[in-house]
């Protein structure tokens, strides 16, 4: 009976241990598809941002309406379903983009006994606006528009045309002299008109103004006449805020008028942007009208843009090239929404790009003689006409061009900058942004916040550990080390919200005080050490040995109040009356309240508990009979410590640090509630920073789904999840060689 019972006790514990066994590998390799799991979907949403654009043919066609002359302009609404072709002849050619079945074909209101000279289109802010330079000295402005129905649950673009200045067309030139050449930028509320002569360049500008009472409002206008350059002029353009005009001559000169005051231009910049021996055949705006796209004969795309020199004067300066091709650039079209542009050459070659990637996105042969191009207003889509006679409509894939390696982990020449620099700005209030996404910020930020925090904690924890394991009364002990780790149970987001609304006003109030601790604690530490050796031997007695950390409890806290206490005294005396201020003037480092060192505080406190739990249960677990042997042999305590005791128990130790540094690293509402949030990259301590993991919650909630700047917030956390991956797997390489190192011990 009693064997039954044995062989049955020995099975039930054999299934236990099965059953613990299975689950705990159960639970690991759980943790590991987990893990797994996580990178591949990170990996999912990722990869996208580096899949390649394509182009492909989609239709083509005969010219729409031959007969009504020559395609002076292509463009296409924002559905891609009807285009339309501007002649001549003063036609307006509505069709339909896949088939190029014609819609409708209007007539512009141009006077009888007039022929258009010349012509323009607004810019893509005013999508949809043209002017007619006339051989009469007159302009006349037309935009054309679509208006969507829906009839029996189908939808109808019908297009039509308007006159935003009346069918009257503009005197410009009273002498009626042709317009050779004509810009204009048009808004709802006012336009701006240049157009150039045989003999001067005029300008002229029409404000509409809403009288309070009055139920329409007045126009008034504003006339200026410029000097007509001796090299002549070949094209002229306007931005979109009417406040700049930029000319260019026939020798490739630009120059660059501030027309802000309308009554008196000045001309700001006179400067060659071709070569010698090349010529300027296309030229147009990139997106925002911040830089100008210089396509010239010998195939090279360049990108001018506004940069304020040394001196703070905006002048315009070359930032980037595009070598499109060996043949001449003929047309450039900017996208409307992005800071990308369409080149064709003489070859026939289609080519899209993006600035601020600096990548060739898409590089296709369409056919040969192209003259004209469109771009959808969505950047999906192009038509272009061909020396043969037909349009090709093409389809463009093109999702995100703003990402590159380039643009995420080099510098790059961001537009309005001085120069090349890293920049993290995800978003801005107008369209016309320049989406910046250097990952460098957030990087350098997310190791300066783990930097301060671990000079504030390892020093404390890993001390204390030390104490509390070799040093400390048991009885002591077991009262510390709950405590210490029971720290580690503190929401970090209180931690957080603390430390910003606290700890940062504290800090900066009492500076010099902080600083003092420094100086103040160490030496009132000492010096009660050093008298404590005095102290009489009944009273030493007294205290049991391991404990005499207690008494200096209230002697640090002391020392405290005394540094913050003389921290006013200290400033009047030595620093002018205020640190910060002296920090800024006699040493140009600015202070801002929430900085690397309120997260070096507060986050060092949150990693404490971490290193110091892990770092003192190994030095406590080094076996008894090597502390005791090391002793018997002659060893000091302090010598057993540093040749035994930390020697063993340095795997332990350093697994502790690592396991703090990743949990640095990882921090999120900490740094988020006390950092600024500012992506700058400073290493002065005084200066706020962005983490990639505050930037992932700050900034998610904001992006649009599987946009770019989604797909960039996911590779961040991707790069975060690598970073430590690959840092605990070193780590762990190195803990396992000082085992095998000192597993002899």
């Amino acid at each position: 009976m009693q064997k039954s019972s044995s062989s049955y006790y020995q099975k039930w514990r054999l299934l236990k241990d099965n059953i613990a066994r299975y689950g705990v590998v159960a639970g690991g390799m759980g943790v590991i598809a987990a893990v797994v799991m996580i990178f591949f979907y990170l990996l999912y949403v990722v990869f996208p941002l580096f899949l390649p654009a394509t182009a492909e043919s989609a239709s083509q066609y005969a010219i729409p309406e031959q007969a009504q002359g020559k395609t002076l302009l292509l463009d296409m609404e924002e559905q891609n379903q009807v285009a339309a072709r501007f002649t001549d002849s003063g036609h307006i050619v509505f069709f339909n983009v896949e088939t190029g079945k014609t819609l409708l074909d209007q007539a512009v209101a141009i006077p009888t006994g007039s022929q258009i000279i010349s012509f323009a289109q607004a810019t893509p802010l005013n999508a949809g606006a043209v002017i007619y330079g006339l051989s009469n000295g007159t302009a006349l402005i037309v935009k054309h528009d679509y208006k969507v129905t829906y009839a029996n649950n189908v939808k109808v673009i019908t297009p039509s045309i308007a006159y935003p200045m009346g069918e009257k067309p503009l005197v410009l030139d009273d002498g009626g002299l042709a317009l050779d050449e004509i810009t204009a930028q048009i808004s709802d509320d006012s336009t701006t008109v240049v157009a150039k002569t045989a003999q001067h360049i005029y300008l002229s500008s029409f404000q509409k103004e809403q009288a309070l009472f009055a139920d329409e409002a007045t126009l008034t206008r504003t006339d200026a006449v410029l000097n007509l350059p001796s090299a002549g002029v070949q094209e002229m353009l306007i931005d979109k805020d009417g406040s700049h005009l930029y000319l260019l001559s026939n020798q490739g000169r630009l120059d660059f008028y501030d027309i802000g005051d309308k009554s008196t231009p000045v001309l700001k910049q006179a400067q060659n942007i071709v070569e010698a021996g090349q010529a300027v055949t296309s030229l147009a705006f990139l997106n925002g009208d911040l830089s100008l796209m210089v396509g010239d004969s010998s195939g090279l795309v360049s990108q001018w843009s506004m940069v304020r020199d040394d001196s703070n004067r905006s002048m315009m300066q070359k930032i980037r090239a595009f070598k499109v091709s060996d043949k001449a650039v003929v047309a450039l079209k900017s996208e409307q929404r992005r800071k990308g542009f369409l080149a064709l050459d003489a070859a026939g070659d289609l080519g899209i790009y993006h600035s601020t990637s600096e990548k060739q996105l898409i590089k296709e042969h369409v056919a040969d003689g192209l003259s004209a191009v469109a771009l959808s207003p969505r950047a999906n889509a192009a038509l272009m006409q061909s020396g043969d006679g037909k349009i090709h409509f093409w389809t463009i894939e093109n999702e995100h061009p703003e990402v590159s390696l380039k643009s995420l982990w080099q510098k790059v020449w961001y537009e309005s900058y001085p120069k090349p620099d890293y920049i993290w700005q995800s978003s801005a209030s107008n369209n016309d942004f320049e989406p910046k996404y250097s990952l460098i910020p957030l990087v350098f930020g997310t190791l300066k916040a783990a930097f301060y925090a671990m000079l504030v904690a390892m020093p404390l924890a890993l001390m204390g550990a030390i104490y509390t394991a070799y040093f400390m009364n048991p009885m002591m002990r077991q009262y510390v080390k709950p405590v210490i780790e029971l720290m580690g149970a503190l929401p970090t987001v209180i931690l957080g919200f603390l430390a910003g609304l606290w700890l940062a006003p504290f800090i900066e109030e009492h500076l010099s005080g902080f600083f003092a601790l420094f100086m103040v604690v160490p030496t009132v530490v000492m010096a009660f050490a050093y008298c404590w050796q005095f102290m009489p031997k009944t009273v030493l007695e007294k205290i049991p040995d391991g404990s005499d950390a207690m008494l200096l409890v209230p002697v640090i806290l002391l020392a405290g109040i005394l540094a913050f206490s003389i921290s006013t005294p200290l400033e009047i005396a030595l620093f002018h009356g205020s640190l910060r201020d002296w920090f800024r003037n006699s040493l140009g480092i600015g202070y801002d309240q929430r900085n690397a060192l309120v997260v070096g505080v507060a986050m060092g406190f949150a990693v404490i508990p971490t290193i110091f739990s892990i770092a003192e249960d190994a030095i406590f677990s080094v076996p008894k009979h090597l502390t005791v042997g090391s002793l018997a042999l002659g060893a000091t305590p302090w010598q057993t410590l540093s040749k035994v005791v930390l020697l063993t128990a340095s795997p332990g130790i350093f697994s502790a640090v690592m396991i703090g540094f990743g949990r640095a690293v990882g921090e999120t509402m900490i740094v988020l509630m006390s950092t600024g949030n500012t992506p700058v990259m400073d290493l002065s301590v005084f200066q706020g920073m962005r983490t990639l993991a505050a930037n992932i919650a700050v900034e998610m909630p904001e992006s649009e789904v599987d946009s770019t700047h989604y797909r960039v917030l996911f590779l961040t956390a991707l790069v975060l999840f690598a970073f430590t991956f690959i840092f605990n797997t070193l780590a762990e390489v190195v803990r396992q060689r000082l085992r095998e190192k000192y597993s002899s011990l």
